[in-house]
């Protein structure tokens, strides 16, 4: 089942802006983060609520940036399932609703991930470049998200997310509360699937442009390539075994 070339590009179009513009805004606050500040703003701090609110929206900002890829093949199914219902004469909402439902549930996880900032830049855990300052909490980093690589959790989440045909034959709802509820159905399946994957962040660098891209292939990989799935539980495993060689060399 296919879409007609016109609407395909234009999904593609409105995806690939959509992702584009978020990473212009990453490369931004990267650029913004990398200048000098003085002493005072580089040791800890309360948060105010606009420090909350700053980071909530690069986290938010950013989980569009790496998350909108993976779900185009998802969305160009939606977009022609819901042409050929709309060719019968049945109402079916935008493929924008669809996307909705499925960044809300990156979005949750955004004020979830910057939550965890804040505790852990509260506790001296982070550098002023939101890179954990603790050996022992990136070895621990590393080990849980190999090991939730092997999880029945993390391998049932994944099928649903290799399989989108499957997923919207089982999970159809018709109308615009019906497309929300579909799309954050496919998202709490990727959420499941990649949380873990996002905590590498706060090891790698929450603003280091080279390891979100780099999180971002592989997620896109993991869910396109016909051997996604045991490339994910051996790259879990290269995880797990630089965890432990760091808590060893630290």
């Amino acid at each position: 089942m296919t879409l007609p070339r016109r609407q395909r590009l234009a999904v593609w179009a409105g995806l690939v802006g959509v992702t584009v513009l978020a990473w212009v805004y990453l490369i931004w606050m990267a650029w913004a983060m990398d200048m000098p500040m003085d002493d005072a703003m580089a040791g800890v701090r309360p948060w105010t609520a606009m420090d909350f609110v700053m980071m909530f929206l690069m986290w938010a900002i950013m989980m569009v940036g790496m998350m909108v890829p993976s779900a185009i093949p998802m969305t160009l199914i939606y977009a022609a399932i819901a042409r050929r219902s709309q060719e019968r004469g049945q109402y079916v909402a935008p493929t924008a609703m669809f996307v909705s439902g499925y960044l809300l549930m990156w979005t949750a996880f955004s004020l979830a991930a910057t939550v965890l900032q804040w505790a852990m830049d509260q506790a001296a855990l982070l550098s002023p470049m939101m890179v954990t300052t603790s050996p022992t909490v990136g070895a621990g980093i590393l080990i849980a998200a190999g090991l939730y690589q092997w999880t029945p959790s993390k391998n049932a989440c994944l099928e649903h997310c290799r399989a989108p045909a499957s997923f919207i034959s089982k999970h159809w709802r018709a109308g615009s509360a019906g497309a929300l509820r579909m799309g954050m159905h496919h998202g709490l399946y990727c959420l499941g699937c990649c949380w873990a994957l996002m905590l590498l962040l706060f090891f790698g660098g929450v603003m280091n442009l080279l390891w979100i891209a780099a999180i971002t292939l592989f997620v896109l990989l993991e869910k396109v390539l016909p051997a996604g799935a045991q490339g994910g539980r051996w790259t879990g495993g290269a995880m797990v075994a630089a965890g432990v060689a760091l808590l060893f060399l630290t």
